[in-house]
């Protein structure tokens, strides 16, 4: 099945990232295409693929999370000029006929990625 999902992890506090607003866009000659929004599930995930097998195209995407308001929700001490306001990753699709899985794994001050499967 191929599509784009996420999910996002809090190790900060080792649980899933619940409540986290998404968006992607599509980069074009650095222009950005809002393409779909969520918001995170209990278990840190959407509740639907970002882009469903019909809808990936090859080209440039930006995911963007809305972490430091998450951290501020879960009583951290976040100042207004958060260190991680709002993560962005961009990555590129090549293959329309795989599934690309781009997770998040997020602390008020740091955070890594990958491909996922």
């Amino acid at each position: 099945m191929s599509g784009l999902s996420t999910h996002v992890l809090d190790t900060a506090n080792g649980v899933p990232g619940a409540g986290i607003s998404i968006k992607l866009y599509k980069v074009e000659a650095d222009q950005l295409e809002l393409v779909a929004s969520a918001v995170t599930n209990s278990d840190g995930r959407t509740d639907t693929l970002l882009l469903t097998s019909d809808e990936l195209r090859v080209g440039k995407y930006q995911l963007q999370f809305d972490t430091a308001d998450y951290f501020r929700a879960r009583g951290a001490a976040v100042p207004e000029t958060a260190f991680l306001d709002d993560i962005v990753i961009r990555f590129g699709i090549n293959d329309t006929q795989a599934h690309y899985h781009v997770p998040l794994l997020v602390s008020p001050f740091s955070y890594s990625t990958y491909r996922g499967s």
